[in-house]
């Protein structure tokens, strides 16, 4: 397992669009993709349950990588949330 935190520092946070980005990205990875906030957790491929985290501007999220390449997969999702400036 691979953890790492995350500061979102885009004005309208994970909405519908990037959220969307995020579960796709997700799905084509053979790990479990998992965001944390505020005692929440959600497997990103769930768009639905994504988003009703509410993810906003500054919050900070837990991403917790399980499975298949663990470092791999975490590198690739972070770089994923710091092209798209989340």
């Amino acid at each position: 397992m691979k953890e790492f935190t995350y500061k979102i520092t885009d004005p309208i946070g994970i909405h519908a669009r990037p959220a969307g980005m995020l579960a796709k990205k997700a799905a084509e990875l053979d790990s479990t993709v998992t965001i944390i906030k505020d005692g929440k957790s959600v497997d990103t491929r769930r768009l639905m349950a994504l988003m009703q985290l509410g993810i906003k501007e500054n919050d900070e999220i837990t991403v917790r990588i399980e499975g298949g390449n663990e470092d791999r997969n975490a590198h690739e999702i972070l770089t994923f949330l710091e092209s798209n400036k989340y």
